[in-house]
């Protein structure tokens, strides 16, 4: 169905069902329109529209909650663009729902507005997740999306990743205890602080931190981490420094990778009714080899700093027991999204190196998959050096969803070194930005 046969049918829905189509200035800041609303599923939505709009709406996972007064959306409707979306409140994990989620939104903010020039998907986190999910679902609808910080391993394999992680943690520091690495129990927040607990006493241990570093290795976390007051830490250069930041990552910092694998991992479970992750047939010797230089370096150097053997810990991971999935399960989180390379429109990444949710090394599996399937001139993939799950300035986000517009406008993509997305970003609120020219290690955990 074309975007304008689509926008008069909805419009034509939206009158029969008494649902909201006109927009209202109630809740709008400035000389901006507003429509929100809910959608079928009873999902929020929430639009703005400025005065002066250049044809361009940016459709977001997680815009109604909140985004009407983030520093970024005050930034975009003075840029000239209408921006909106949804919430995940309704459709949390089920990512499928999600992503047709942002092509009904849509469809409601042509029936108040009018036909669009340009559709941007974009979004942080799951949300950008989605929106990458949105380009290969929606390309009907869609012109180009911007996802940011989202696990583009796709849903199976990042959270057979996760799984590496807590496993590896499971079986050479905490064997025979009650932590759970699948089948987390309706207690959340217990667990959670138990895990933090747990890891936080064995970094006070040589043998301990000699055995997270290979955990985050395995895990492919960042060696590079907030504070916990959220503050930005010093890039390490040693092994110590890395180890610390794998710490930050995983139990330390303002959102731990283990608090993150322990609600979401329920959350999942619950919905797909099993465990979907499994590391049947796995290697972690191989995982280990794949990690990234400095971080194989900081592994071999702490375990022998702490008297420890590295061969035997790692025969150990391959002698346990290994965890099977539910195929069933298996099956729901596939049909959330599995990343094929199947471009038709123009996607523009962006991830943080020191991401500890989202890992950048996701990222060369999802391009490894577009140039596979012959459409690399449609990708383009940056990196920004900061620490932190999705800690991007307003200035490097709106560089991004500028120089996708000049690649819908033009037809061919702007210069994207990092010297001309900083110079961007600069122009937008006048601090530099922090782009850096990045190759990522290879995804270790690959699904498709």
């Amino acid at each position: 169905m074309g975007r304008r046969l689509g926008w008069l049918v909805l419009a034509l829905v939206l009158v029969a069902v008494g649902l909201p189509a006109t927009a209202s200035g109630s809740s709008c800041a400035g000389a901006a329109r507003c429509v929100e609303g809910k959608l079928t599923d009873g999902t929020p939505y929430a639009f703005a529209k400025p005065a002066r709009w250049n044809g361009t709406v940016l459709v977001d996972l997680d815009f109604a909650s909140g985004g009407l007064s983030a520093p970024l959306t005050a930034s975009l409707l003075e840029r000239g663009y209408a921006v909106g979306g949804t919430t995940r409140t309704v459709s949390s994990w089920n990512i499928a729902r999600a992503i047709d989620n942002q092509a009904e939104a849509l469809g409601r903010f042509e029936a108040a507005f009018g036909p669009v020039r340009h559709v941007i998907a974009e979004g942080r986190s799951m949300g950008g997740m989605v929106a990458a999910g949105v380009a290969q679902v929606h390309p009907d609808r869609f012109d180009a999306a911007v996802p940011m910080c989202g696990g583009l391993g796709g849903s199976v394999g990042q959270w057979n990743q996760k799984l590496d992680t807590v496993f590896t943690l499971k079986t050479l520091l905490f064997p025979g205890s009650g932590l759970p690495v699948t089948g987390v129990p309706a207690d959340v927040p217990g667990t959670q602080q138990q895990w933090i607990s747990a890891v936080t006493s064995a970094q006070a241990t040589a043998e301990g931190r000699a055995r997270i570093a290979l955990a985050a290795a395995v895990g492919q976390l960042p060696g590079w981490g907030l504070a916990a007051d959220g503050s930005e830490t010093p890039v390490p250069d040693d092994a110590d420094g890395i180890e610390q930041g794998m710490f930050l990552a995983l139990a330390g910092g303002p959102l731990p990778y283990l608090g993150q694998a322990v609600s979401s991992r329920r959350t999942i479970e619950q919905l797909a009714g099993g465990n979907p992750s499994w590391n049947t047939g796995v290697d972690y010797a191989r995982q280990l080899a794949m990690a990234a230089p400095e971080q194989r370096n900081a592994v071999r150097r702490l375990y022998e700093r702490a008297g420890l053997d590295l061969r035997a810990d790692l025969d150990t991971l391959a002698a346990a027991p290994r965890v099977a999935a539910d195929p069933a399960a298996v099956r729901y989180l596939e049909k959330g999204i599995v990343f094929t390379g199947q471009l038709r429109l123009p996607v523009l990444t962006v991830n943080g190196l020191g991401d500890q949710i989202s890992t950048v090394a996701q990222q060369q599996s999802y391009g490894a998959l577009v140039r596979e399937r012959g459409n690399a001139p449609l990708l383009r993939q940056t990196y920004v050096r900061t620490a932190g799950h999705c800690t991007y300035t307003t200035g490097e986000q709106v560089a991004a969803i500028d120089s996708v517009l000049f690649r819908l406008e033009s037809g061919h993509w702007p210069d994207t070194t990092p010297a001309a997305m900083n110079a961007r970003s600069a122009d937008v609120d006048g601090s530099p930005g922090r782009y850096v020219q990045y190759t990522p290690p290879r995804f270790n955990r690959m699904y498709a």
